[in-house]
Protein backbone atom coordinates (compact mmCIF):
# COMPACT_ATOMS: atom_id res chain seq x y z
CA UNK A 1 0.00 0.00 0.00
CA UNK A 2 1.02 3.48 -1.12
CA UNK A 3 1.56 6.43 1.54
CA UNK A 4 -0.89 8.42 -0.10
CA UNK A 5 -3.51 5.60 -0.20
CA UNK A 6 -2.63 5.03 3.54
CA UNK A 7 -3.31 8.58 4.28
CA UNK A 8 -6.74 8.25 2.52
CA UNK A 9 -7.32 5.29 4.58
CA UNK A 10 -6.18 6.93 7.78
CA UNK A 11 -8.66 10.42 6.45
CA UNK A 12 -12.04 7.96 6.16
CA UNK A 13 -11.38 6.38 9.60
CA UNK A 14 -10.90 9.77 11.10
CA UNK A 15 -13.87 11.35 9.42
CA UNK A 16 -15.89 8.29 10.49
CA UNK A 17 -14.95 8.70 14.48
CA UNK A 18 -15.31 12.38 14.26
CA UNK A 19 -11.73 13.13 14.90
CA UNK A 20 -10.99 16.48 13.20
CA UNK A 21 -8.13 17.25 14.51
CA UNK A 22 -6.91 14.25 12.66
CA UNK A 23 -9.36 14.62 9.85
CA UNK A 24 -7.57 18.48 9.55
CA UNK A 25 -4.12 17.74 9.80
CA UNK A 26 -4.73 14.66 7.31
CA UNK A 27 -6.59 16.89 4.72
CA UNK A 28 -3.99 19.81 4.54
CA UNK A 29 -1.14 16.77 4.17
CA UNK A 30 -3.63 15.57 1.15
CA UNK A 31 -4.83 19.38 -0.21
CA UNK A 32 -0.33 19.74 -0.26
CA UNK A 33 0.51 16.55 -2.21
CA UNK A 34 -2.48 17.08 -4.62
CA UNK A 35 -0.97 20.95 -5.48
CA UNK A 36 2.71 19.54 -6.10
CA UNK A 37 1.62 16.85 -7.96
CA UNK A 38 -0.57 19.58 -10.58
CA UNK A 39 2.11 22.33 -10.28
CA UNK A 40 4.53 19.17 -11.43
CA UNK A 41 2.32 17.21 -13.63
CA UNK A 42 3.27 13.87 -12.04
CA UNK A 43 2.20 11.39 -9.65
CA UNK A 44 4.34 11.31 -6.47
CA UNK A 45 6.38 8.30 -5.21
CA UNK A 46 6.91 7.71 -1.62
CA UNK A 47 9.82 8.94 -1.60
CA UNK A 48 8.35 12.51 -2.57
CA UNK A 49 5.49 12.33 -0.19
CA UNK A 50 7.94 11.86 2.91
CA UNK A 51 9.60 15.02 1.63
CA UNK A 52 6.73 16.74 1.94
CA UNK A 53 5.71 15.13 5.25
CA UNK A 54 9.40 16.50 6.80
CA UNK A 55 9.11 19.42 5.41
CA UNK A 56 5.88 19.82 7.58
CA UNK A 57 7.44 18.38 10.53
CA UNK A 58 9.99 21.08 10.12
CA UNK A 59 7.38 23.82 9.63
CA UNK A 60 5.15 22.89 12.44
CA UNK A 61 8.32 22.82 14.92
CA UNK A 62 9.29 26.18 13.83
CA UNK A 63 5.81 27.57 14.79
CA UNK A 64 5.88 25.68 17.86
CA UNK A 65 9.01 27.58 19.15
CA UNK A 66 7.97 30.77 17.98
CA UNK A 67 4.41 30.17 20.14
CA UNK A 68 6.39 29.12 23.02
CA UNK A 69 8.46 31.99 22.46
CA UNK A 70 5.32 34.29 22.30
CA UNK A 71 3.96 32.70 25.07
CA UNK A 72 1.19 31.25 23.17
CA UNK A 73 1.24 27.63 24.98
CA UNK A 74 -2.37 26.50 23.26
CA UNK A 75 -0.70 27.19 19.53
CA UNK A 76 2.38 25.66 20.42
CA UNK A 77 0.35 22.50 21.90
CA UNK A 78 -1.64 22.08 19.00
CA UNK A 79 1.79 23.01 16.41
CA UNK A 80 3.73 19.86 18.44
CA UNK A 81 0.22 17.35 18.10
CA UNK A 82 0.13 17.98 14.40
CA UNK A 83 4.19 17.26 14.01
CA UNK A 84 4.11 14.06 15.99
CA UNK A 85 0.58 12.92 14.00
CA UNK A 86 2.93 13.93 10.92
CA UNK A 87 5.74 11.95 12.09
CA UNK A 88 3.44 8.53 12.51
CA UNK A 89 3.73 8.85 8.71
CA UNK A 90 7.48 8.69 8.13
CA UNK A 91 9.45 5.48 8.20
CA UNK A 92 11.24 4.33 11.15
CA UNK A 93 13.69 7.00 12.12
CA UNK A 94 17.33 4.97 12.69
CA UNK A 95 18.77 5.82 16.23
CA UNK A 96 22.23 7.52 16.59
CA UNK A 97 24.19 4.40 16.71
CA UNK A 98 22.54 3.15 13.90
CA UNK A 99 22.60 6.52 11.95
CA UNK A 100 26.60 6.65 12.88
CA UNK A 101 26.98 2.82 11.70
CA UNK A 102 25.18 4.07 8.18
CA UNK A 103 27.66 7.06 7.86
CA UNK A 104 30.57 5.74 9.20
CA UNK A 105 29.88 2.86 5.77
CA UNK A 106 29.41 6.05 3.39
CA UNK A 107 33.15 7.52 4.49
CA UNK A 108 34.77 4.36 4.05
CA UNK A 109 32.99 3.66 0.77
CA UNK A 110 33.74 7.00 -0.44
CA UNK A 111 37.47 6.76 1.00
CA UNK A 112 36.31 10.28 2.71
CA UNK A 113 39.12 11.26 5.09
CA UNK A 114 38.60 15.44 5.87
CA UNK A 115 36.24 18.14 6.04
CA UNK A 116 37.07 18.67 2.41
CA UNK A 117 35.27 15.75 1.83
CA UNK A 118 32.22 16.95 3.63
CA UNK A 119 29.75 17.75 0.57
CA UNK A 120 31.05 14.43 -1.48
CA UNK A 121 29.48 12.36 2.21
CA UNK A 122 26.44 14.43 2.60
CA UNK A 123 25.28 14.23 -1.05
CA UNK A 124 25.05 10.66 -0.65
CA UNK A 125 24.27 10.15 2.72
CA UNK A 126 20.75 12.71 2.19
CA UNK A 127 19.93 10.35 -0.45
CA UNK A 128 20.86 7.17 0.81
CA UNK A 129 19.32 7.61 4.53
CA UNK A 130 16.48 9.94 2.93
CA UNK A 131 12.97 9.36 5.12
CA UNK A 132 15.39 7.47 7.63
CA UNK A 133 17.16 10.14 9.01
CA UNK A 134 16.98 13.75 9.48
CA UNK A 135 19.20 16.12 7.24
CA UNK A 136 20.88 18.00 10.37
CA UNK A 137 21.75 14.78 12.51
CA UNK A 138 23.49 12.93 9.14
CA UNK A 139 25.52 16.12 8.99
CA UNK A 140 26.26 16.27 12.97
CA UNK A 141 27.56 13.18 12.48
CA UNK A 142 29.05 13.29 9.50
CA UNK A 143 30.95 16.42 11.02
CA UNK A 144 31.76 14.33 14.31
CA UNK A 145 33.48 11.44 12.34
CA UNK A 146 35.12 13.81 9.55
CA UNK A 147 36.89 16.00 12.55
Amino acid sequence: MSLKEKLQQDLKRAMKEKDTFKRDTIRFLMSTIKQVEVDTRKELSNEDIIKIIQKGIKQRTEAAKQYQEGGRKDLYEKEMKEAELLKSYLPRQLDDEELKAQVKQIIKELGATSMKDMGKVMGIATKKLAGKADGKRINQIAKGLLS
